[in-house]
């Protein structure tokens, strides 16, 4: 097999290929085994009639047809993989000669990646949420605690917010109770917002003693009701004296009140670290792909939108709801459903694009042990050997599309140890304090999800070709094996073979 590769405008290239007459032999041969399971001969058992019976009775042009059909999507598979065509879409390909004879010739017009540049991605700047705690939540972190070991005491002031407040509610609608809206000495404590949007306005200021009448629409509700409230009792929330003994007979781990309020400044530092952790990828993708000065390709964004839609619809079944069903509570149709995608799918597109971009910039490639250290991750999440994930990869020819999801990652990594981040007054954040020794937060995930799902149908697509591989290699055993019986019993004259050949 010859072939070239010629850039043509568009993100697109065509190439040329030619297979000579004897190579292309080999695949009207395969493709009058593969006639001879389907065509029934009087005299030859199913499968074993010879290629020179097959081709006396149907002539060469099915099997040239059909060898044509099977192999040529195989010689364009090669010719992508020696050019290093990174294609996006179906290419659409044109058989220019050899259809009835001779040289095989075709072209196919191949949609690629583009390659991007996209300045001033190593001076992104991004906006984070501090993960310093203030003094002011450190101190409500404090009280928070410290109310556990509180006690109420009646005030003879009117009620605030914080306040814990005795009631008897009574609510009518059109002169009906109005169910679960009807107590007697309900403790509330104001400020909570329960009830109705307007109940805390309404009951603020009110003494023990009052009876207080208003009009409120309770929440989950349309419809207003006429609220009776009687205070019966105002209280407030008195806070234990905070003291070493305090600590170290409520704490239970700490003997002095520094060293616990130490520890609640490093709890409240590491919850908002986590909040940090969890946005930090997707705010440097937000700010990578505003670099990007392309439009999405379509055939990239569809394919895109038809992935997410698929990962959509097996969260759904993992979560025992039927897409059916689903579609029909939320009124949409497939198509509706599928286009919905577009925007987080023209994203990804553009995220895609451009940590390609970048990992080409910064010559960040993947070596032998990153690429075994995949395969082991994912042998381990499948529960299967690291070569058969290797095998799987190079069988269907995926080991390159793994590659650039590992190169991507990589860009990523590089990324977070060198973009600025800040917080909402512009002061910056502690880059190390962020990533810390957690870095694999989302947008790694991301990529080793995207390299994972790809292992799962790969390894799904292995098993099938492989048993079908077996079907054939057994077939085509019985073949050997059966030759010397082909030629004594299923020829046992000439007479018989030229009247099956009429």
């Amino acid at each position: 097999m010859k072939s070239s590769v010629e850039p043509l405008e568009g993100n697109k290239v065509k190439l040329y290929v030619e297979v000579d007459e004897a190579e292309f032999e080999k695949d009207i041969e395969q493709a009058f085994r593969a006639i001879a399971r389907e065509v029934k001969l009087p005299g030859f058992r199913n499968g074993k009639a010879p290629r020179r019976v097959l081709e006396a009775r149907i002539g060469l042009g099915p099997a040239r047809e059909q060898a044509l059909r099977d192999a040529i999507p195989q010689y364009l598979g090669k010719a992508v993989r020696e050019h290093e065509v990174d294609l996006v879409a179906t290419p659409e390909v044109e058989i220019t000669g050899g259809e009835d004879e001779g040289l095989v010739e075709f072209e196919a017009e191949c949609e690629v990646r583009p390659e991007i540049t996209v300045p001033g991605y190593a001076g992104l700047r991004i906006e984070l949420d501090s993960p310093v705690p203030t003094d002011d939540e450190i101190a409500e972190a404090r009280d928070e605690e410290l109310k556990q070991g509180g006690s109420l005491g009646d005030v003879d002031r009117a009620a605030e917010a914080g306040d814990f407040l005795t009631l008897d509610l009574a609510a009518l609608r059109d002169g009906e109770e109005v169910m679960g809206l009807n107590t007697e000495d309900w403790s509330y404590e104001l400020g909570q917002g329960w009830v109705s949007d307007d109940f805390d306005e309404q009951v603020t200021g009110a003494s023990t003693g009052d009876v207080l009448t208003f009009t409120t629409t309770p929440k989950g509700t349309d419809d207003p009701v006429d609220m009776t409230v009687t205070v019966k009792a105002v209280q407030a929330l008195a806070l234990p004296e905070l003291t070493d003994e305090w600590v170290s007979e409520n704490t239970g781990e700490f003997d002095t009140v520094d060293e616990w309020l130490v520890s609640i400044r490093e709890r409240l530092t590491e919850q908002k670290l986590q909040a940090v952790r969890q946005t930090v990828g997707f705010k440097l993708n937000e700010a990578l792909v505003e670099l990007v000065e392309i439009e999405a390709p379509e055939s990239m964004v569809r394919s895109e939108m038809q992935n997410q839609a698929e990962q959509m619809v097996r969260q759904l079944q993992m979560q025992g709801i039927d897409f059916q069903a689903w579609m029909s509570a939320t009124g949409q149709d497939p198509q509706q459903f599928i286009e919905s995608t577009r925007p987080q799918a023209e994203q990804a597109v553009r995220a895609d694009l451009a940590l390609r971009a970048v990992a080409t910039a910064e010559a960040i490639e993947v070596d032998d042990h990153e690429l075994d250290m995949e395969y082991s991750r994912m042998a381990m999440q499948y529960g299967q050997k690291a070569k058969e994930i290797r095998k799987a990869y190079e069988q269907n020819d995926a080991v390159p599309e793994l590659l650039a999801q590992i190169r991507k990652s990589k860009a990523m990594d590089w990324l977070l140890h060198r973009v600025e981040m800040v917080d909402a007054t512009g002061e910056p954040i502690d880059r190390d304090l962020v990533l810390g020794h957690t870095h694999d937060d989302d947008d790694h995930d991301h990529d080793h999800a995207d390299a994972a799902a790809l292992a799962g149908r790969i390894i799904a697509e292995t098993d099938a070709a492989d048993q079908a591989d077996d079907d054939t290699t057994d077939d085509e055993s019985n073949d050997d094996e059966s030759n010397d019986d082909e030629s004594n019993d299923d020829e046992p004259n000439d007479d018989e073979t030229e009247g099956a050949s009429e």
